[in-house]
């Protein structure tokens, strides 16, 4: 079954968390500098830099969560770019699975618009 919503093509906003090696935060960190830029003049984001943020999980690692907006149809042509594809294996290489998780995740979600309560 699918409803409206999924037939409307909308840009989507993703969630990248990428789980660092020990010892590769700095090489990572290079590579992550020149992902957004990659993907604006390839077309595929919109112009809305990239949002990224550090954390330490329980293993006392590094992730990074990277949030940006991709155009529409900008995530299935990234896939077939050889700029894009460049990038991301240089940053692949500096990732790993932890904690029962993959060495990275991008869920795409979509805005929702919340009716706060008054308290």
């Amino acid at each position: 079954m699918t409803s409206s919503r999924t037939s409307i093509k909308k840009p989507e906003v993703v969630i990248c968390t990428y789980r660092i090696k020990n010892g590769h935060e700095d090489a990572f960190l290079k590579q992550l500098a020149r992902h957004w830029p990659t993907l604006y003049r390839q077309g595929l984001v919109t112009a809305d830099a990239s949002v990224i943020y550090r954390g330490v999980d329980e293993t006392k690692k590094a992730f990074f969560v990277e949030i940006f907006t991709w155009k529409v149809s900008g995530a299935k042509k990234a896939h077939e770019d050889p700029a894009v594809m460049q990038i991301w294996e240089g940053m692949g290489i500096h990732m790993e699975e932890r904690l029962g998780r993959p060495a990275m995740e991008f869920p795409h979600v979509q805005p929702v618009r919340m009716r706060f309560a008054k308290v």
